[in-house]
């Protein structure tokens, strides 16, 4: 979709000019969309690919993937690692699944191409500088984990041995009643406004 600079500079005026920049908008958008058609027809054969790779035996991020498949991994904002351990917790666990992961993925995807322009963080979060486990937020305990892992996640910050939507943070989920992806995707609206994902939890949990 347009943005509304882009709208606005499409109808501020009827003139030939304008209208021809609107076009160019519509053909740029209609370009965007079929790419992110083909980013996840690629990624899900790569995600299909690396599930049968585990189930023979290769359980190992770094033996897991080419360098190719890096590369393109790192266009959308994602990690050998990140996807490694989806991979491994469908096998074992039977969730997220693949499905999940590309929703997971997509949010972040967005976020790294618009809010970052395709440039990585520089920094990667110390483990021990998340919340405890045990910590709590509004009587429920994890969520201050899981809000600072949804940050992360988003910014490309996740240390190598943590995971968003690890089972911790899935049973978490499941009892207020959240998706992971949506989660991610609130906790990115609200950026530094605790308030409204406190609100959006508890209003679910409520329900």
């Amino acid at each position: 979709m347009a943005t509304p600079v882009q709208l606005m500079k499409t109808t501020e005026s009827r003139n030939g000019p304008a209208l021809a920049h609107g076009i160019f908008l519509m053909k740029e958008n209609q370009r965007i969309n079929d790419e992110s058609v083909d980013w996840v027809e690629e990624f899900r054969t790569l995600f299909e690919s690396k599930v049968t790779a585990y189930k023979n035996g290769i359980q190992n991020a770094r033996a897991m993937f080419s360098k190719e498949e890096e590369d393109f991994l790192r266009s959308i904002g994602a990690t050998t690692q990140e996807i490694y351990d989806f991979v491994e917790d469908w096998c074992d666990d039977g969730e997220p699944a693949p499905e999940m992961v590309i929703a997971i993925t997509q949010i972040r995807r967005d976020y790294f191409l618009n809010d970052q322009q395709g440039q990585y963080s520089k920094f990667v979060r110390s483990t021990d500088l998340f919340p405890p486990r045990e910590a709590s937020l509004a009587g429920l305990e994890w969520f201050p984990r899981i809000i600072e892992k949804a940050k992360a996640k988003l910014q490309g910050e996740l240390p190598s041995d943590l995971m968003y939507s690890c089972g911790g943070d899935r049973r978490f989920l499941k009892k207020i009643r959240v998706n992971p992806d949506e989660f991610l995707q609130v906790v990115r609206e609200a950026g530094d406004d605790v308030d409204h994902i406190v609100k959006f939890v508890t209003d679910r949990f409520k329900k």
